[in-house]
């Protein structure tokens, strides 16, 4: 079979980078039909770190033709993409997109990237391809070689077929050699049988959600229906507020967040997309997009990084006709409505036949029971006294007849009642106790909260009591803890909440009060020092470092508007390029925007660089450092061409390397000053040169 293979543009998308989410998918819909002419037999989508830039790839495919799509992804020593998406949220995406098979490839060697492989095989019921590099390049006898031979490569990799892969091959460092050991590997390995597993889950760029397992909470507060400080934040583009909002939920324990932009007499299409994007770039969690209205549905989808929750659908025929295809099409757990065009049944069974009609039409567009959660929908009992057991009768026939899961907006049972949290406490322990997957509440709440926790721990649903135990044993650090100012939004708090218009308006509050570099030197310095251990703790991932830089970049702009004579324009700290023969520069991208963003000045010289155009340009502005970047072994010989010349005729030079094939031993024997494993590395080192 001939494969039309597709690699990353090698450009960052918004909000990281300069490219629009539309300008990837056109250009992958650009090299897709120009293949297309010449019959190949399917798409293979391989070598993406970023899971957003994945979905643009696998949606041009997808929108230019019906040819099997196969996705493999790189990811970093962590196990996961440069973006901070796991293995399992990859999965979820390309699975609910249509991908026809799944995997990794490139990375590092088998003997690490199958423990990837391990994970996602664990949760896949489509064929998984399992293509590694030959481990990393290492220098042996002052040559460059890779450090997994042949045998023990094909070992690993055909240990790894017998356990599930279903395709299996080589990537950087292997031959023709290696292919041929694996091949004889593998020739009496029968392929094992893809059984079906659960696809009842959802994700954002970084956090996996499984639907069935225990309860799930989804935030209520971004749904402006009877908030007025939302509606208004809505109608007036106040982001600030919306994503002030978002981080409480998920600091007060949501596991997912419902989204809802519909105020009469604004565009909700533009504004729950809008809404969406700046969203998912603050908090970690998956989000309910929340609209009957079909538009706006598809622009919020289009551009979410994972696999969302749908809401809603409902038996009425021109709902299902309308968003039943954007489930198909993007991927998604979809909430169906327990009405009709007839209105809400009063009797559980007439709810249930909904449901059962609902699901049935879903099978038409190919979609199952793990692609729906319906809501038996809870009236209040102030005006219908048994409206609680109808939703507790109905969440029990779905569960026991239709095997599907199930959700309610727990806080409707008690309108127009007394002591409201009381009875929603109470009905939400029934619910739970009926086999409830998800509940819509106000984690504010802290008997809600509190009857979520003790159910977990009363029916073992939480590990070693461990949310329990967060939740009601306070530590001595807490105890101690200042109150924070401002709704619990310091300055400090903003920045590493990546929250860039709140680090703005606090800023510009300080000054009221403190001198301008007391503000950088006191809080923002020691903000973005925080965020940089958090990501080399692995606590932080690319997009919340570079929040948090952007925000820290808001709070230096209010500082320097403050400050005489420094608007002027900054003199470069540190040149960059991509080196002569290598065409690979989002490495180089990211070393730029977090350099820029920590307030050094940046000359980007681009990709594919001559030597001689370094040293002229070092030469001409008089810039005493230089950051070099290669991704491939053959054009490390470049970088080190530069160097000697930089050696040679600007000695004073110092010279910064980095890139996917670049160790700290290379690094010294191609003579550079020093050696930066990642962007953040890049930033300290280069403080440490200027200090």
């Amino acid at each position: 079979f001939i494969a039309f293979d597709i690699g990353p543009t090698g450009r960052l998308l918004k909000p990281y980078g300069t490219m629009d989410f539309e300008e990837a998918v056109d250009s992958f819909k650009f090299g897709i039909k120009c293949a297309l002419k010449h019959s190949p037999d399917l798409i293979f989508i391989e070598t993406f770190n970023d899971l957003l830039e994945t979905k643009a790839a696998l949606l041009a495919a997808k929108e230019s033709c019906e040819l099997p799509v196969f996705v493999s992804n790189a990811y970093d020593e962590d196990l996961r993409l440069l973006s901070g998406s796991t293995p399992e949220c990859v999965y979820a995406m390309c699975r609910a997109m249509g991908a026809d098979a799944i995997g990794a490839n490139c990375s590092f060697g088998p003997d690490k990237l199958r423990t990837v492989i391990d994970r996602i095989l664990k949760i896949s019921d489509i064929p998984v391809i399992f293509k590694p590099n030959a481990g990393i390049p290492v220098v042996k006898d002052g040559k460059t070689v890779f450090n997994i031979t042949k045998e023990k490569f094909g070992d690993i990799v055909s240990g790894c077929v017998a356990g599930g892969v279903r395709a299996a091959g080589g990537c950087c460092g292997t031959t023709p050699e290696y292919i041929e050991i694996l091949k004889e590997k593998t020739k009496n390995t029968k392929p094992r049988i893809i059984e079906k597993k659960s696809n009842a889950f959802v994700c954002s760029e970084s956090e996996f959600v499984e639907f069935g397992k225990k309860p799930v909470i989804i935030g209520e507060r971004l749904n402006p229906t009877g908030k007025k400080r939302l509606k208004e934040a809505i109608v007036n583009s106040d982001l600030g507020y919306i994503l002030q909002q978002a981080v409480e939920q998920q600091e007060q324990g949501a596991d997912i967040l419902d989204v809802n932009a519909g105020v009469p007499g604004t565009d909700e299409a533009t504004n729950l997309k809008n809404i969406v994007f700046e969203l998912q770039n603050v908090v970690s969690l998956p989000l309910q997009l929340d609209s009957g209205n079909a538009k706006a549905l598809e622009n919020a989808l289009r551009i979410y990084k994972g696999k969302a929750v749908i809401n809603s659908v409902n038996g009425k025929k021109e709902t299902l006709d309308s968003i039943l295809p954007l489930a198909k099409k993007y991927g998604g757990v979809l909430v169906a409505l327990t009405l009709d065009e007839n209105g809400i049944p009063e009797t559980p069974q007439g709810r249930f036949e909904i449901a059962k009609r609902i699901l049935n039409e879903g099978k038409k567009y190919g979609l199952t029971g793990d692609d729906f959660i319906f809501d038996p929908l809870a009236m209040s009992i102030s005006s219908e006294k048994g409206a609680a057991l109808t939703a507790l009768k109905t969440i029990e026939l779905i569960k026991n007849k239709l095997h599907c899961n199930t959700i309610l907006g727990v806080s409707n049972i008690s309108f127009g009642m007394p002591e409201r949290s009381k009875l929603n406490s109470a009905f939400l322990m029934c619910a739970m106790e009926r086999g409830l997957s998800g509940a819509i509440v106000n984690p504010a709440s802290e008997e809600m909260m509190n009857a979520f926790y003790t159910f977990n721990a009363l029916h073992n649903l939480d590990k070693n009591y461990s949310c329990y135990l967060s939740r009601f044993v306070v530590s001595e650090a807490e105890i101690s803890k200042p109150a924070a100012s401002e709704s619990s939004l310091t300055l400090e708090e903003a920045i590493l909440k990546g929250l860039k218009d709140k680090a703005g308006e606090l800023t510009e509050k300080l000054l009221e009060k403190e001198k301008p570099l007391e503000i950088i030197e006191s809080t923002v310095i020691p903000a973005l020092d925080k965020a940089g251990n958090l990501f080399e703790n692995k606590k932080f991932f690319l997009p919340q470092l570079l929040m948090s830089a952007d925000a820290a970049k808001e709070a230096f702009e209010k500082v320097k508007s403050r400050l005489p004579g420094e608007n002027a324009k900054q003199k470069p700290d540190i040149i960059l390029a991509t080196v002569k023969g290598d065409i690979h520069d989002i490495g180089k991208n990211i070393v730029k925007l977090l350099c820029e963003n920590y307030g050094f000045g940046v000359l980007d010289l681009g990709k594919d660089v001559e030597p001689s155009v370094i040293l002229e340009t070092v030469k001409k502005t008089n810039v005493g450092i230089v950051g070099l970047s290669a991704l491939m072994t053959t054009t490390v010989p470049a970088m080190e061409e530069t160097i000697i010349l930089l050696k040679k005729e600007a000695p004073d030079c110092k010279t910064i390397v980095g890139g996917a094939v670049l160790t700290q031993e290379y690094a010294e024997k191609i003579g550079a000053t020093c050696y930066a494993k990642d962007a953040m590395a890049t930033v300290r080192t280069l403080k440490a040169i200027k200090t």
